[in-house]
């Protein structure tokens, strides 16, 4: 894969270093003189808990932090970014876990917006742009039509589109925000070829995960930061699991999963014999016939690979697609028809989006206003506003879920990825819902802060809510759920109790073969 400059031997100075960095946001420092190299021809992991100084360190190479203390050296040479403009020509590229493609345009524009080429006169070349992106696709193993939207193609084409991105602007360091938390086993497989071959042609990488595996697959060396401090730089493979965790961390866990102990009640969410048309096209279902119930006190999984119907499901009952036509649903007894948002909030169910930047965050709100979005009434005796008791409400519920924030006034935007998730946990718990619907709730959290949120999904559900869970990855599900339910194209192909659900029964009955 010819994508840069090839390794010389000769080259001992790092790509890019970053030395004694330190910055701050209203007072609070988020790094403290951290150190970290990018060499040609490695992948280097980064890792930490939400809120360690991770993305912070990488926006500040990337440009988008240009008040910061601390040296950033090039081939050995001091620079200072201005803007991400800046760092992009001098071969920084950004590829981050919110992906920055514009929908609308096509995909070829995507690739060239800010360095598009141009004959004499100012007349765009788009033959040639079109041809040039059509060969830095191929090369990453991706034959698209570059002359549709970017926003047609499913996110783990739009990844390769970033990636594609930084290929025609030449860069030579790439860095990765969690660039698998959306992508399934086969697509992450996939990823990790094209990465080891931008790593042998030379470029250096810098790939943001929280994952355990990923770090030992595909890290050659591994920096952990803890509350903004550097704690080790070190190979993968000199570091025990356990004493990845703890690094990590800085405490021992008793293990990945807290024991769970259940005893579900009653039957409080009954659906039969629910279908949807598929959104993006109605002349075929993404739900066919589905049936099931939720216990007061129990976690319902489910299972599926990507398109399976799952977060169909979940947002069908939710109300998002307006009323539901075919079949039918009770909730504690009484008839439920899913109409909207609204009503669902009303009747005790609450959502929790599996895309937190699309649908789920109001980026220009505080945290507080965030939090208390969708119960604004228990914050307005008299209709009047009260922001100090979404201030309060903030506090309390950023103690209970462990976010990481200056004040519950800074913009939510500002937080890390994993303390915004929990943020929004936190909106719908404030709901006081009957049957909470979880779309992927640990996605870009830190194992950490996962152990935590399945220490609160085990005290939830001992205290009566009932939980829907939709986990792509098995070993979460499995060791949380009572039972899975598993999807495959929208019709329930198995169902299993929770010593009956071993993986190979699971991935069988989410490729298709029926074990109802």
């Amino acid at each position: 894969m010819a994508t840069g400059p090839q390794k010389s031997a000769a080259a001992d100075l790092p790509l890019a270093g970053l030395q004694a960095v330190s910055k701050s946001f209203d007072g609070v420092r988020v790094l403290d003189r951290v150190s970290f190299d990018i060499r040609a021809g490695e992948t280097h992991v980064l890792a930490g808990e939400n809120g360690a100084g991770k993305s912070t360190l990488m926006r500040v190479l990337g440009g988008v932090y240009p008040d910061y203390e601390g040296t950033i050296r090039l081939g050995g040479r001091p620079v200072r970014f201005a803007s991400p403009h800046q760092a992009a020509l001098r071969g920084i590229a950004m590829i981050h876990q919110e992906l920055s493609l514009i929908p609308a345009l096509p995909v070829v524009d995507n690739l060239f917006l800010g360095r598009e080429r141009a004959a004499a006169g100012g007349w765009m070349r788009h033959r040639e742009q079109r041809r040039e992106a059509a060969e830095r696709l191929r090369q990453l193993g991706a034959d698209l039509d570059v002359t549709r939207p970017a926003g047609d193609y499913p996110v783990a084409v739009r990844q390769l589109v970033e990636i594609a991105k930084a290929l025609v602007f030449r860069s030579r360091i790439l860095v990765l925000d969690e660039p698998t938390s959306a992508l399934n086993a086969a697509e992450t497989r996939r990823l990790f070829a094209i990465i080891r071959g931008l790593r042998d042609a030379g470029c250096g990488l810098v790939f943001i995960t929280h994952k355990l595996e990923e770090i030992y697959e595909i890290g050659d060396r591994l920096t952990i930061l803890r509350d903004g401090r550097t704690v080790a730089t070190t190979r993968p493979c000199d570091l025990p699991r356990d004493e990845l965790v703890r690094r990590l961390v800085g405490r021992d866990l008793a293990g990945q999963f807290p024991a769970r102990r259940s005893q579900p009640g009653a039957v409080r969410l009954s659906v039969r014999g629910l279908s949807l048309p598929d959104p993006a096209n109605p002349r075929r279902r993404a739900l066919e016939g589905i049936s099931f119930d939720v216990h007061r006190g129990e976690i319902l999984g489910f299972a599926g690979l990507r398109g399976s119907g799952a977060s169909e499901l979940f947002q069908a009952l939710f109300g998002v697609y307006g009323p539901v036509r075919s079949g039918r649903a009770a909730l504690e007894g009484r008839p439920y028809v899913p109409r909207s948002p609204r009503r669902a909030l009303a009747a005790g169910l609450a959502l929790l989006t599996n895309d937190r930047k699309g649908n789920g965050l109001s980026p220009r709100l505080s945290v507080a206003q965030n939090i208390t979005l969708a119960s604004l009434a228990a914050y307005s005796p008299g209709g009047w506003l009260r922001p100090e008791r979404e201030r309060a409400a903030a506090r309390a519920y950023g103690g209970a879920l462990g976010i990481r924030m200056a004040s519950p006034d800074q913009e939510i935007r500002t937080l890390s990825g994993g303390n915004q998730q929990k943020a929004l946990l936190a909106r719908w718990l404030a709901c006081r819902p009957a049957v909470l619907l979880l779309d992927e709730p640990t996605r870009g959290v830190d194992v950490g802060a996962k152990h935590e949120l399945y220490g609160l999904m085990n005290r939830w559900t001992a205290e009566g809510l009932s939980i829907m869970l939709i986990a792509s990855e098995l070993p979460e599900l499995l060791a949380m759920a009572d039972r899975v339910m598993v999807l495959h194209r929208g019709r329930i192909t198995g169902l299993f109790e929770r010593a009956e659900a071993a993986p190979d029964r699971v991935l069988k009955a989410a490729l298709g073969v029926s074990c109802a």
